[in-house]
C-alpha cells in the first residue's frame, strides 16, 4: 500500500535540505521536478517516481496535525512537508521514511508516522537512476484505467491535500471517476466527503471478511473490468438488484457507536450582487460567530488549512481565480471542532457561495440550537441568503467520517431567503401544511421565512415534514 510520510518542522526546509533528504538513498541519485517545481520527485530509470515530495506548506492554524494525523505538532507557525512513496516499488517506502527523518533531523522537527523517525539508514537502490517525469504525471494516482483513477491512502484521515485535489481535478477533466482505497481504520475528512463525485467515484475500504466495501454505503465491492463495482447478491433480481452490505459497516447498528456525540450541520447558498467592493466569507463568519461566539480559526485552498482567518485574503484568492470557481476549506479550533467547505462561483445572478458546514459536540456539551435562528437572521438580512437547511445528527465530535453506518441527520430548520419568499405566488410561502407557522426574519415588508422542524436525531419523521414543506413550496401539493 502507498505510504505517506510528513515532516513537521519549525524552520522552512530549504532546497538543499530536501535534496539531501532525497540523496539519502545513495550518491547516484538525481532529482527530477514536475508540476512547475511544486513537486520534487526521485525516479527510477524508466522515469517512474519512487518518492514525490510536495512543496513545504507554512501552517499557521493550530490543531491541524492533531485533526488530520492524530499527531502532536510544533507551536504555530510550522512547516508541513509531505512525501509520498509510490506503490509497487520495493525501495520507495524506505526512501520516503528516510527522507522525512533526515529532513526533520536537518532542520529540526518530527516525522509522521512516528516509525519514520527511525528511518535514518541508507536505503539501497542499486541500478536505479533519476530522470524528470512527464508534466502530465499525477503523483497521487496509483492505478489508472480507462474508467477510474485509483488513489491508495494509508493515513488516519484522508484529507484534501494538494495532490489529492489535483488528482480529483485531473480525473474530472479526463471524465474518469476517482476511487480512494484505504485500510479499515482510516476515516475521511469532511472536505473529501463533500467533494467526492458520484459514481463511479467512491471510497473503497479493505475488509478482512468481505474483501472490499464502500465506506459510505457499506456495499460489498470487487475489482472488475478496471474499477471497483458492487457485488450482486445471489438472490438479486432485475426488479430488486440489491447488493450485500459488509458486516463491518453495520456492526455498530445495535447501539450508539459514538454515545452522546452530536453534529450541528448547516448548508446554505447565498448569491451576492457582482461588485468590485464585494467582500466574501462574511456570511460564513456571521454563522460561525452566532454558533460558537468566535470567528473561524483558519482557511485554505487545501488541507491542512494553513492560513489564519482573513476575509480580505479569501476574497483576493477568489477574485484572482475568477471566472473559474474557487474551492476552500475553513476550520475551527480544537476546542470547538468546525469544518466548512465553500464553493465560490460566478453565475448569471451574481457571485454565489455554496457552503456546507458542521460543528461537533461531545457528551455533556449542549448543541446551541437557540443560536440557529440568529444565524439564519444574520444571513437573511445581511448576506443575500437564498436558502438554508439545518440538521442535527448523531455523529463524531471530531467531524471525521468513519467507514461504518452513521444515522442520517434530522432537519431542525429550513430558511427561505427574502427574494425567494417574494417570488412565491400569493401566501404559499407563509401558509404551509406544517403544524407550526414560519417565523419572519428581517424587515416586515420583505422578510425571509424560518420554518422550524422537529430536529430530534432519534425521530426520522422530521424528514416527512421537510418533504411536505418542499412539495408545498414547489407547488406540487
Amino acid at each position: 500500500m502507498t505510504k505517506d510520510v510528513i515532516a513537521l518542522t519549525k524552520k522552512m526546509p530549504d532546497p538543499l535540505s530536501i535534496i539531501a533528504g532525497l540523496l539519502s538513498g545513495g550518491p547516484d541519485k538525481l532529482v527530477g521536478a514536475e508540476g512547475d517545481g511544486a513537486v520534487v520527485q526521485l525516479c527510477d530509470e524508466q522515469g517512474r517516481p519512487l518518492v514525490s515530495v510536495e512543496a513545504p506548506l507554512l501552517v499557521q492554524v493550530r490543531g491541524e496535525a492533531q485533526r488530520l494525523l492524530g499527531a502532536s505538532e510544533p507551536e504555530v507557525p510550522y512547516w508541513w512537508t509531505e512525501a509520498r512513496a509510490t506503490t509497487g516499488v520495493k525501495e520507495a517506502e524506505g526512501l520516503a521514511g528516510t527522507f522525512a527523518a533526515r529532513l526533520a533531523t536537518l532542520v529540526g522537527g518530527t516525522a509522521w508516522p512516528p516509525q519514520a523517525a527511525s528511518s535514518l539508514a541508507v536505503v539501497k537502490t542499486d541500478g536505479v537512476s533519476a530522470v524528470p517525469t512527464p508534466a502530465a504525471a499525477q503523483p497521487a494516482v496509483d492505478v489508472l484505467t480507462d474508467k477510474v483513477a485509483v488513489v491508495i491512502q494509508d493515513r488516519p484521515v484522508v484529507a484534501m491535500t494538494a495532490w489529492l485535489s489535483d488528482a480529483l481535478r485531473a480525473a474530472g477533466a479526463a471524465e474518469l471517476g476517482l476511487q480512494i482505497v484505504t485500510p479499515a481504520g482510516t476515516r475521511l475528512s469532511p472536505a473529501v466527503r463533500n467533494s467526492l463525485p458520484g459514481w463511479p467515484s467512491r471510497w473503497v475500504v479493505q475488509d478482512e471478511k468481505d474483501g472490499y466495501y464502500d465506506g459510505l454505503s457499506g456495499a460489498v465491492l470487487e475489482w472488475r473490468n478496471g474499477l471497483f463495482v458492487t457485488v450482486e447478491s445471489p438472490d438479486a433480481t432485475p426488479q430488486d438488484p440489491h447488493t450485500p452490505v459488509a458486516g463491518t459497516f453495520t456492526k455498530d447498528l445495535a447501539g450508539d457507536a459514538v454515545p452522546g456525540e452530536r453534529q450541528l450541520a448547516i448548508s446554505y447558498r447565498a448569491i451576492h450582487p457582482a461588485d468590485d467592493r464585494l467582500v466574501l466569507g462574511g456570511a460564513l463568519e456571521s454563522v460561525w460567530r452566532e454558533i460558537t461566539g468566535e470567528p473561524p480559526a483558519g482557511w485554505g485552498t487545501e488541507e491542512p488549512a494553513n492560513l489564519p482567518w482573513s476575509l480580505r485574503q479569501l476574497t483576493d484568492v477568489a477574485f484572482e481565480r475568477a471566472p473559474e470557481p474557487t474551492w476552500l476549506v475553513v476550520v475551527g479550533t480544537p476546542e470547538r471542532p468546525g469544518v466548512a467547505t465553500v464553493r465560490i462561483s460566478r453565475t448569471k445572478g451574481g457571485v454565489e457561495e455554496d457552503v456546507t458546514l458542521a460543528f461537533g459536540y461531545g457528551p455533556g456539551e449542549e448543541v446551541p440550537t437557540d443560536a440557529v435562528r440568529a444565524a439564519a437572521e444574520a444571513l437573511a438580512t445581511r448576506h443575500h441568503l437564498q436558502s438554508m437547511l439545518v440538521q442535527i445528527r448523531k455523529a463524531r465530535r471530531d467531524l471525521s467520517v468513519p467507514p461504518r453506518f452513521e444515522g442520517p441527520g434530522v432537519p431542525f430548520a429550513f430558511v427561505l431567503g427574502a427574494e425567494e419568499v417574494r417570488a412565491m405566488p400569493g401566501d404559499r410561502a407563509r401558509r404551509t401544511p406544517l403544524a407550526e407557522a414560519p417565523v419572519p426574519l428581517g424587515p416586515r415588508t420583505r422578510p425571509a421565512l424560518y420554518y422550524p422542524l422537529p430536529g430530534d436525531p432519534a425521530d426520522l419523521s422530521g424528514w416527512a415534514d421537510y418533504e411536505r414543506l418542499m412539495r408545498h413550496l414547489k407547488g406540487a401539493s
